[in-house]
């Protein structure tokens, strides 16, 4: 047995070990609510509540990795029962009647707040999806896919979303375009809707023909919807992880969908994107992804963009792998190696469960709660799943 079938073999029962014994078992003794459903993620270090505020982004998130989980890594059935609860949860209190899900709700289902994007819809669209596939429920493979088309017509029909900017700056995000991406791939397992093939050709075009700028080396957060750069500090940001996740989002549409004509495209525009990210986003002096940074060389505006969060890493983990297994180049398993080291030096609490999530710039802990509206069980868990799996794939073609 080679040196490096050893060394994946002992990282992939750390990723799962991790996974079943730390993570999950965190938000499952802390996260749920017994009284109404659902789960909380505002969490500090130890797992005590902050706040009973639910982010409706972790309802579909946190239903997502349970029903994940349950599917690829152990058929554990408190998994399965617990996306039931978090699913219902949901569904019955995170829809607005315009059909629209809001981003906040307290504790009892009470709605706090809604939002103009459509983030809080593609997370419940994966859940539903997830969870038909653990089940065989076929209900919740059309629920999601109406979901799906449902938010197709909220981006694509004036006057619905607010727009971000006055007509005087109109612009193209980044985020939605990949999104969706993977939403249709996680989608695809429990339909063959066409309405999926036009969806990833379409996110994939934006990213390659509009967002991305090779004069540049990076693919931008916003573009006019022409494509061309806006020459503002928000206009030339680069989010390097945003762009190391859509790397591995490219590789595993370009998989999923073999028969697009732009398949390999996708598969070969992955490889462009996650060594762009990687120059713009490594840190060489203190190790790990960067927020942000600017592609014209001025200081990013963002109060954040020297620190270090959890998710970039998990996406490099992630990305290097899937690009090793895919290249078979050295390169991308010694990137890897890099950011799985910085991740288990900095990220992991050696005295209570779950990851850190915030970082100063040389590694050190901004603050140390392990939860918030934003941070839940989603990236890390994610992370140890995925990789677990991508292992499993290298040393099967070893």
């Amino acid at each position: 047995m080679s040196d490096q079938h050893t060394f994946l073999g002992a990282q992939r029962t750390l990723y799962k070990s991790t996974l079943t014994d730390n993570i999950l078992p965190f938000w499952v003794q802390n996260g749920l609510d017994t009284d109404f459903g659902g789960i909380f993620t505002c969490l500090d270090r130890d797992g005590t509540l902050m706040d009973p505020t639910k982010s409706v982004w972790f309802q579909g998130r946190a239903t997502y990795i349970f029903a994940y989980v349950y599917n690829h890594i152990e058929k554990n059935p408190q998994y399965l029962q617990v996306a039931k609860e978090i699913l219902g949860f949901l569904e019955k209190y995170c829809f607005d009647t315009d059909g629209r899900m809001f981003f906040e709700v307290k504790a009892d289902g009470t709605p706090l707040r809604k939002r103009r994007y459509v983030f809080s819809e593609s997370f419940a669209i994966i859940a539903m999806a997830e969870y038909s596939k653990a089940t065989g429920d076929e209900v919740y493979a059309g629920k999601a896919l109406d979901l799906f088309k449902r938010t197709l017509g909220f981006l694509e029909t004036p006057g619905v979303l607010e727009p971000k900017y006055l007509p005087a700056q109109t612009a193209i995000g980044h985020s939605i375009s990949m999104i969706l991406l993977n939403t249709a791939v996680v989608l695809k397992q429990v339909t063959g809707d066409p309405v999926l093939e036009r969806q990833v050709e379409k996110s994939f075009r934006l990213i390659k023909d509009k967002l991305y700028h090779p004069e540049l080396h990076a693919l931008l957060e916003m573009v006019t919807p022409e494509g061309g750069v806006i020459d503002t500090l928000a206009g030339r940001t680069i989010n390097p992880g945003h762009c190391i996740e859509t790397a591995w989002f490219l590789f595993e549409a370009a998989g999923a969908f073999p028969t697009l004509p732009c398949s390999s495209e996708m598969r070969d525009f992955g490889f462009t994107v996650l060594d762009d990210a990687w120059m713009w986003g490594w840190d060489e002096e203190f190790g790990g992804i960067i927020n942000f940074k600017d592609a014209g060389g001025f200081p990013n505006q963002d109060y954040s963009q020297d620190m270090k969060f959890w998710w970039p890493q998990c996406e490099a983990i992630i990305a290097n792998l899937y690009a090793y297994k895919l290249s078979e180049d050295e390169k991308y398993l010694g990137r890897y190696r890099l950011a799985h080291d910085w991740a288990w030096a900095h990220l992991v609490d050696r005295e209570y469960p779950e990851w850190y999530g915030y970082l100063h710039r040389d590694g050190s802990v901004a603050q140390p709660a392990k939860g918030n509206l934003f941070k839940g069980p989603f990236h890390i868990p994610r992370m140890l799943a995925k990789s677990a799996l991508l292992i499993d794939e290298i040393s099967g073609k070893e």
